[in-house]
């Protein structure tokens, strides 16, 4: 599914729901990427914390990406999979 992210808060639900997706707790995705589990933690609950290397990695190991595209016009039809938050 296509999420729409414009602030970084957003960013912490996102990491969540996809981690949960997956089937992992915080600690399993820790281990994935050689971190604690209170770093998972702390990147859920203050997602501004994260660092570009870090998000990268963490969506990564999430089997997730990030794409950046212009953003569309008022009116204009965003794809059917995007939801908003």
């Amino acid at each position: 599914m296509r999420q729409i992210l414009s602030l970084s808060k957003q960013l912490g639900p996102i990491i969540q729901s996809a981690r949960k997706s997956a089937g992992l707790s915080q600690t399993e995705l820790a281990q994935r990427l050689g971190i604690s589990q209170s770093r998972i933690s702390a990147m859920e609950l203050d997602p501004g914390s994260i660092n570009v290397e870090q998000l990268l990695a963490l969506l990564a190991a999430l089997n997730h990406e990030v794409l950046v595209q212009p953003k569309t016009s008022i009116g204009e039809e965003r794809g059917s999979n995007t939801s908003e938050w």
